[in-house]
């Protein structure tokens, strides 16, 4: 299934409910805060709408740019809304879920306290790949003690071609800011990973709330509630979004899946079967390449694991 095609389907406005009002005038904005059924529109001269959506809610992500309709002082309504470049959701079989539109990369902020979860490194690099938008991954606490051993379980990743930036939100942002120049980026991760802390010290005016860490849980407590775009300078912009425990990929097929998985793309089409799923055929390229020490085999475990809940559990090998 192609997320472009879906993005543009799923933002198609609404016929149903109150006409629209064509006398009033329409203005251009970009969303930079979706919370439930509103959105905080900005203009071009700064200033911003509260706005409603006659779309279905869920529909519109932080980032979208979009036309809307005055309907008294500071509101609006969201008549309509520009073909998206790029965007990034997470789906399970019940729903999907929209995180930004419009980045050109995703930040995947891990920490080594509390642990991150590898497995949701890998769901949001399969996000990324398949999104077309780049990846960065950025390791912060490095002034933690349990900080080498959190970068050699990331030095995989470099040998993959992801990029990788080390840094101590609380102390420099220097080696981060310097990836951000230029691009419009979203801050993605677990809770307590500093996401906050990093906007806190990029923009210390956002005054972004930030939570302790409950050492007890091994775990952070959620601090963004919604996802807020944020503007650097005119040309580097940044989307936090709230920290997330898990990431479904249920809008990608197999085949998607697989090549969303960058060190799988060699060896695809090359399994005995056209059809093979790499999850437990005889004659998978991919799984012998895994028994070559070729390929992850933690990597290959989290992309076997999305390929089941994706099939509801009911790929089995029937050769």
């Amino acid at each position: 299934m192609d997320s472009n095609h879906d993005s543009q389907r799923s933002i198609a406005p609404s016929r149903r409910g109150k006409p629209t009002n064509h006398a009033l005038p329409q203005l251009e904005g970009r969303i930079v805060a979706s919370y439930g059924r509103r959105y905080l529109v900005e203009l071009p001269d700064s200033t911003t709408l509260d706005c409603v959506t006659r779309a279905r809610r869920g529909s519109l992500a932080c980032g979208d740019r979009v036309r809307v309709a005055g309907r008294g002082p500071g509101q609006g309504v969201i008549e309509a809304t520009a073909t998206r470049t790029t965007l990034l959701y997470r789906s399970d079989r019940a729903r999907q879920k929209l995180v930004a539109a419009n980045v050109t990369q995703i930040v995947v902020v891990v920490a080594p306290v509390p642990a991150f979860y590898e497995d949701l490194l890998n769901r949001c690099l399969a996000a990324a790949e398949h999104g077309g938008m780049a990846a960065l991954i950025a390791l912060n606490k490095m002034d933690l003690p349990q900080a080498p051993q959190a970068l050699d379980a990331l030095a995989h990743y470099c040998q993959l071609g992801y990029r990788l930036v080390t840094l101590s939100a609380k102390r420099d942002l220097a080696p981060l800011v310097a990836h951000l120049k230029g691009q419009t980026s979203v801050l993605v991760g677990q809770s307590g990973m500093g996401k906050s802390t990093i906007i806190n010290r990029l923009l210390p005016e956002a005054a972004v709330r930030v939570a302790e860490i409950s050492t007890a849980l091994d775990s952070g407590r959620h601090t963004t509630t919604h996802a807020r775009l944020y503007h650097l300078d005119s040309a580097s912009h940044v989307i936090d979004s709230p920290g997330i425990q898990e990431f479904g990929l249920h809008h990608l097929d197999v085949a998607e899946l697989a090549h969303a998985f960058v060190e799988f793309r060699p060896w695809l089409g090359h399994c005995r079967f056209r059809d093979c799923k790499h999850v437990s055929e005889p004659g998978c390229a991919i799984a012998a390449a895994s028994d070559r020490g070729e390929i992850s085999e933690a990597r290959l475990t989290s992309y076997r694991k999305l390929a089941l809940e994706n099939a509801g559990g009911s790929i089995r090998d029937s050769r």
